[in-house]
């Protein structure tokens, strides 16, 4: 249905033998595809990441006549196990290193970047915090509280510094240590995204050396949300999923902002080629599902 409507999908199965996964659909008139690149978040020698969770990061052309940047469109579906924070933020480091690799151009800034997904995670989180405010400090965080799925997590672990091991190859910034290789359509991508990769790594480590504590994350996207979470007039708590027992919201649209489209304190500019959020569907709250 999507194809004979003008859609173009990507698509990245899930690892072991699920059949679900993720998709990423765009109008083939409006864009066109740069590269598609699929994460797994799955690594046979890295107990930690025993689970078969990805990603998706597709790099697209706006079809316009102007100098548009280009657009980083990710998706993902983080691990549910509401007590297995470490697990979650080290998927999403693996996710957001992949797209700081898609999403940097050749002047040195990213492009513009949509990150959606199932994240597994309530609004107000410490790993939804990170996503909007790009700094994390997990010193003494339990495992438990990292998603916020569960009220009183108690008698569990601390998260461990550092959270994954070393042999993983991605900083505390949430970027690849070594230049990763990127699927793409044209020739010559591959050796950009290389150089481009390895002088975003060497920066984060020098920045690392003087600024970061072992128990620091942090990535470099400027992302808000597209919706508040909350009803402007009551606030109710608005919902994205449905289960037996509750309904949350575990799903989001985060996107680079432009300047104009955010708020920020009086005097503050971001030098950032961002997106201008124009309309927006609204969301259940859990008294309509229960109507």
């Amino acid at each position: 249905t999507l194809f004979r409507s003008g859609y173009h999908c990507e698509y990245k199965m899930r690892t072991g033998s699920k059949p679900d996964g993720c998709a990423i659909c765009f109008k083939v008139s409006k864009f066109s595809l740069l590269s598609a690149n699929p994460v797994e978040f799955y690594r046979c020698d890295i107990p930690l990441l025993d689970r078969d969770n990805v990603g998706l990061v597709l790099l697209l052309r706006p079809n316009v006549q102007c100098n548009t940047p280009a657009l980083c469109v990710a998706n993902t579906h983080l691990l549910y196990n509401p007590r297995r924070g470490d697990i979650k933020l080290t998927q999403l480091a693996i996710l957001l290193a992949e797209i700081a690799g898609v999403a940097l151009q050749e002047d040195g800034n990213f492009c513009p970047i949509v990150l959606c997904g199932d994240f597994n995670s309530v609004p107000g989180s410490p790993l939804h915090s990170f996503i909007k405010e790009g700094y994390l400090n997990y010193e003494g965080l339990t495992i438990g509280k990292v998603s916020g799925q569960e009220m009183s997590p108690r008698g569990q672990r601390i998260l461990s510094i550092p959270i994954w091991p070393e042999g993983l190859g991605i900083s505390h910034s949430c970027l690849y240590e070594q230049p990763q290789k990127h699927k793409s359509e044209k020739s010559g991508d591959e050796t950009l995204e290389e150089e481009m990769s390895k002088t975003t790594s060497e920066e984060a480590c020098t920045k690392e050396s003087t600024q970061l504590i072992k128990s620091d994350l942090q990535h470099g996207f400027s992302l808000s949300s597209v919706y508040s979470h909350y009803i402007p007039e009551t606030g109710i708590p608005e919902v994205t999923t449905c289960h037996s027992r509750s309904a949350v919201t575990v799903d989001y649209i985060f996107y680079s902002a432009a300047n104009n489209d955010i708020s920020l304190p009086p005097g503050t500019t971001v030098n950032r080629r961002g997106l201008k959020l124009l309309g927006r569907l609204s969301l259940l709250t859990e008294p309509d599902r229960k109507s």
